[in-house]
């Protein structure tokens, strides 16, 4: 169907006085004696474009009045009276009726009842800029990596192996309930891989092999987590950043972080005007400048032992105990970025019985060189670490662990040829979504959320 998009009328002067075709969905209509008016939006752009109908040039408009209704219209393109454009309608055609119990009759609705409808919700002004704003995210992402001779590699959605080691994974099966395996080893040898597998929780392990033959790649994919957690920062299935770099060490990890986030906020801002006016008027107020403020200057760097000491310390009561050895809590990360140093701070060089196995053991004995990155308003979007990469070590680590050392052979193989220092860190895409919008629930920043109980 040839059309014109809304956002391109709307920005381009070339347009104006000229006769256009466009298509859309009825967001709201008025009606008066003279004259009718629908605010007509294709997708394409936040704003609205209004289409005047002069009852006096008998254009047909009754079909075209409720709200959800899609529509084509043929018109004159004008000057608006409030500034901007308009179409004056000298043609509707319908593309789509819409009945009278279509559930987005008001302008404002709860992100609660909006949840209750995913199918719909991307139509209101919220989500439509929400997504607006993940589409920006996701590109100056790939951006950002491209431009510094980053390897876009696409790691596996279905493992052998846990990342975690945490064992938080969905099993992947082709058999349902087997009464007649006489043993959980004879039921995964009958399985589609003849071995137990899983929706992997993330792509770094083969993403450390990849580094190993690239030196400079990064993941952008689903991962999947089978956490029974209904916070408002937890999913099932989410979508994941992780870079990792041969020859960089735990400093350098932490200056790649933060150049990233910078860059592709600073993307967002820069590119999305429109929709970050909607989320600093309607979801945070001063957002912008909470932002702008976020990336005009360094980020902190505190020690996980500092960090507790200041907790400790700061006559706060907080609902998680603090002591050495405790994983930080969010109203934790949340207290250290927002109270103590009032912007982005790098936690570093954690006790190692609270992260993973493949983290870099520090000198001390006790603690490994990891790093999370904590935002104000939202806690830690980035978790990171330089790696292990001495065999004798991780091997250790891992019996320490109980773990299953077959699962990893191709893993450990990497210490034993051609080893070298390597990092990386993993972000959470809906988690820095959720700090560029101001949204508080990480439900409303995907389409279609996966949590535990719920999936449609």
């Amino acid at each position: 169907m040839q059309h014109i998009d809304i956002k391109e009328i709307m920005e381009k002067p070339e347009y104006l006085h000229q006769n256009v075709t466009v298509c859309g969905w009825v967001r709201t209509s008025r009606n008066s004696k003279t004259m009718a008016f629908l605010a007509l939006n294709d997708g394409t752009c936040l704003p609205h474009l209004q289409i005047v109908i002069d009852k006096a040039q008998g254009v047909a408009y009754e079909e075209a009045m409720p709200v959800g209704t899609s529509v084509k219209v043929i018109g004159e393109v004008v000057e608006g009276q409030n500034g901007g454009v308009e179409i004056n309608a000298q043609e509707i055609s319908i593309l789509g009726k819409c009945p009278s119990e279509y559930p987005l009759q008001k302008k404002r609705h709860t992100l609660e009842f909006l949840r209750t409808m995913p199918h719909l919700r991307g139509r209101t002004n919220t989500f439509h800029a929400v997504m607006r704003v993940r589409s920006v995210l996701a590109r100056a992402i790939h951006q950002y990596f491209q431009d510094r001779n980053y390897v876009y590699v696409n790691t596996p959605l279905i493992t052998g192996s846990d990342c975690e080691g945490a064992g938080e994974m969905f099993q992947v099966t082709t058999l349902g309930y087997a009464p007649e395996f006489q043993s959980e080893e004879e039921y995964y040898a009958a399985d589609f891989f003849n071995r137990k597998a899983g929706l992997s929780v993330s792509g770094q392990l083969e993403g450390e092999m990849a580094a190993m033959a690239m030196g400079k790649i990064y993941t952008f994919g689903p991962s999947f987590r089978a956490e029974n957690s209904n916070t408002p920062k937890h999913l099932a299935e989410f979508w994941h950043i992780e870079p990792e770099v041969a020859f960089m060490e735990l400093p350098e990890v932490i200056a790649l972080a933060e150049d990233m986030i910078k860059f592709v906020i600073r993307q967002v801002l820069d590119t999305c005007p429109n929709e970050m006016k909607f989320f600093d008027q309607y979801v945070e107020k001063g957002l912008i400048a909470r932002l702008e403020e976020l990336i005009s200057h360094e980020f902190a760097v505190c020690e996980y032992t500092e960090a507790i000491r200041l907790l400790q310390e700061s006559g706060e009561k907080f609902q998680y105990p603090v002591e050495w050895g405790c994983d930080l809590q969010t109203e934790h990360e949340r207290y250290i970025s927002e109270k103590v140093f009032h912007k982005a701070v790098f936690v570093t060089n954690y006790p190692k019985e609270i992260k993973s196995f493949y983290m870099k053991q520090n000198a001390d004995g006790k603690t490994v060189a990891a790093v999370d990155l904590l935002v104000p308003g939202v806690g830690e979007i980035i978790g990171g670490s330089e790696r292990e990469y001495d065999y004798d070590k991780l091997i250790a680590e891992m019996n320490a662990r109980n773990m299953n050392l077959a699962l990893y052979q191709d893993y450990l193989d990497l210490r034993k040829y051609g080893s070298v220092p390597h990092g990386g860190f993993g972000l959470g895409f809906e988690r820095l979504i959720m700090y560029v919008t101001g949204v508080q629930n990480i439900r409303d920043v995907i389409f279609f959320p996966r949590s535990a109980g719920y999936i449609r």
